[in-house]
């Protein structure tokens, strides 16, 4: 065989540098996660005084499926600027960012009970302690995640945002997904398993 008949191997590319980073992140995330969630397991019923999981928890199921429906949301907002259509990017964008919001209120009005009405507080028992750090933890990142839409939001108003920078909406999207999978993990631990 000659060099000229030779197959051409496919050109290697390196990864998109934004994916390769944001996934990096979500796996060093992961693993502080998972670190809580086994803190939260491991001294789950070892609190030595009230309240319990079982006597202040209630499912939050409608502020869950705000925030899973997000997911969908984000999706459709990438999906339009990939497709060129910067005002329906915006509006699926604006709409997870409200999503978000909400399920974000309800986790304070929630800790506002805890704390006002049931008297659990982070210093309360163990159960407190281990509630509060790994939803809290949760919530940080959903804050970080609604400042990063909210920036992203902003630069599409202002007319900033163009179906070239799909790829980086994407990524910050894959970090939102990130965010409503952990809830899924958090929501099953805390206010299922753990009740």
């Amino acid at each position: 065989m000659s060099a000229a008949t030779l197959p051409l191997a496919p050109e290697w590319r390196l990864p998109d540098r934004g994916r390769v980073g944001i996934l990096g992140l979500i796996v060093a995330e992961s693993a502080i996660f998972t670190i809580f969630v086994v803190a939260y397991l491991y001294y789950l019923g070892k609190s030595l005084a009230g309240p319990t999981p079982r006597e202040v928890l209630h499912l939050p199921v409608l502020v869950s499926i705000l925030l899973w429906s997000s997911s969908a949301t984000v999706h459709l907002a990438v999906r339009a600027l990939r497709a060129a259509k910067l005002q329906s990017f915006t509006r699926w964008w604006f709409l997870t960012i409200v999503l978000g919001s909400l399920f974000l209120a309800g986790t304070g009005r929630e800790w506002y009970r805890l704390i006002t009405e049931e008297g659990l507080t982070i210093r309360t028992n163990l159960f407190g302690t281990t509630f509060y750090s790994l939803v809290g933890l949760h919530a940080s990142h959903v804050i970080v995640g609604l400042v990063m839409l909210t920036t992203v939001f902003l630069l599409a108003l202002g007319g900033h945002v163009k179906a070239t920078h799909a790829g980086r909406a994407e990524v910050l999207s894959l970090y939102w997904h990130f965010v409503d999978a952990v809830w899924v993990v958090v929501f099953t631990v805390v206010y299922v398993v753990g009740r």
